[in-house]
């Protein structure tokens, strides 16, 4: 059974920090319309057709796990991951990102799977990307 959109849905400490990091590093779209502060409300972002990103603050996060703890930003369950052109734009998202203020996890650079690099958004969440194609040199 197909389901459309899918959301994914991350703790948040700061809406606009956020907001801002999504929109200015990974270039997405914001989805629906302004709250009191200027932004969305819910904060969702459209990564394609089929897939939303929605963040919600950690207080509002954890009220829907029901009493389970939110995981501390330097704890990690899952690695969203994007696949980009090529090499050369895994090297330019990820310094993107640096300069945004994300912790660089892996460096840019041939892994055994394809070519790679990691950061870590401003809340902790892990994002792999990875250049279409496999292996490669930038």
């Amino acid at each position: 059974m197909p389901y459309a959109p899918v959301v994914v849905s991350l703790p948040i400490a700061d809406r606009q920090v956020s907001h801002d990091f999504y929109r200015d590093v990974l270039g997405l779209p914001t989805i629906g319309e302004p709250a009191e502060d200027g932004l969305p409300e819910p904060l969702q972002f459209e990564v394609n057709a089929g897939l939303r990103l929605m963040l919600v603050p950690t207080g509002g996060f954890g009220w829907v796990l029901g009493g389970r703890e939110v995981a501390d930003r330097r704890h990690s369950e899952c690695v969203l991951g994007l696949t980009v052109a090529g090499p050369a734009e895994v090297g330019s998202l990820v310094s993107r990102a640096r300069d945004a203020g994300a912790e660089v996890v892996t460096e840019p650079g041939p892994q055994p799977w394809g070519y790679t690099g990691t950061f870590a958004d401003p809340d902790g969440h892990l994002w792999m990307v990875d250049a279409a194609g496999g292996a490669g040199q930038a």
